[in-house]
């Protein structure tokens, strides 16, 4: 008897609490395109102006408060009505993406009932692609016209950001064939190679997101002097700097070495030892003059 008594308050207490619901997207949405997210109550009649968003922090593993932001493309306006709360993203990024959830501040009411289900939302993004060449750190990306020398060998790779794999595709212009690959190897290029090389990134779940990067291939020829391909051309550029770096170092060097002998060798008042001890003027009116004769202190 005991025992149905407790499970009919429980029920009870959890029957004077309407269920705390958000909306949002259900399906993945594209970057740019605006997102609404709203937080009301099952029950109308129920007071929303104690509620609030929440997002799930990957970082640190745990809910904390949505705030508005003003920023320009990181925008977020958060609106109040009589019965509902909207959380407006006017240009959804991969920063919007994640897992929301509607929260009671109200005192009467504890979890799990001050808080709403998790609605979690996904944002499809790529960006530019990029290409670089085999042999160089991926942060040097290729120049728009590459000029190699005739013989070598030519590896260019292309990538971009995306919210999944993309798929990428290689073309020349003016030739029909496509490689399906993020890598393109010419091997002992000639004349033959020149040309406009295209990649393609592709969205594998969103067909109207690709993005290209094209670059121009130049063969120089055999006799041309190694500064003119654009490899020499990286290595005169850093050999520079690194020169300039050299001669920067030096001079500041030199600088604090000077500064320090300086300070070493110069003498403040404090340690001038050349300096007469003051002559008080009781002390002088009492000391006689050489002659014998007291002399007036001037």
């Amino acid at each position: 008897m005991k025992v149905l008594l407790v499970v009919a308050l429980v029920s009870l207490i959890h029957g004077s609490y309407a269920t705390l619901l958000i909306k949002g997207p259900t399906q993945p949405v594209l970057e740019g395109d605006p997102v609404a997210l709203e937080c009301l109550y099952s029950d109308s009649e129920h007071n929303i102006s104690q509620v609030r968003f929440e997002i799930f922090s990957k970082s640190i593993k745990m809910w904390r408060p949505v705030y508005e932001r003003p920023w320009c493309f990181y925008s977020m306006e958060i609106e109040r009505a009589a019965d509902r709360i909207v959380l407006s993203i006017p240009y959804a990024g991969k920063s919007s993406e994640g897992s929301y959830r509607c929260v009671s501040d109200a005192e009467n009411v504890t979890a799990p009932d001050n808080s709403s289900q998790p609605l979690a939302f996904k944002v499809h993004y790529m960006g530019e692609p990029s290409v670089s060449r085999e042999g160089y750190t991926l942060y040097l990306s290729v120049p728009q016209e590459l000029k190699v020398q005739a013989g070598d060998d030519v590896v260019l790779k292309c990538f971009a950001s995306s919210s999944e794999e993309p798929s990428y595709f290689w073309r020349k212009e003016g030739s029909d064939w496509i490689l399906p690959s993020s890598m393109l190897t010419l091997k002992k290029v000639s004349v033959t190679d020149e040309g406009q090389y295209t990649c393609t990134a592709e969205h594998p779940s969103v067909e109207s997101l690709s993005k290209k990067h094209t670059v121009r291939i130049t063969v120089l020829p055999e006799d041309a002097p190694w500064y003119e391909s654009s490899n020499g051309r990286l290595i005169l550029m850093t050999s520079a700097s690194a020169v300039a770096l050299l001669v920067f170092s030096l001079s500041v060097s030199v600088f604090l070495c000077r500064r320090a002998k300086q300070t070493k060798t110069s003498k403040g008042p404090i340690d001038d030892r050349s300096q007469k001890k003051p002559i008080y003027k009781a002390s002088s009116e009492s000391l006689p003059s050489a002659c014998g004769d007291k002399q007036p202190l001037v």
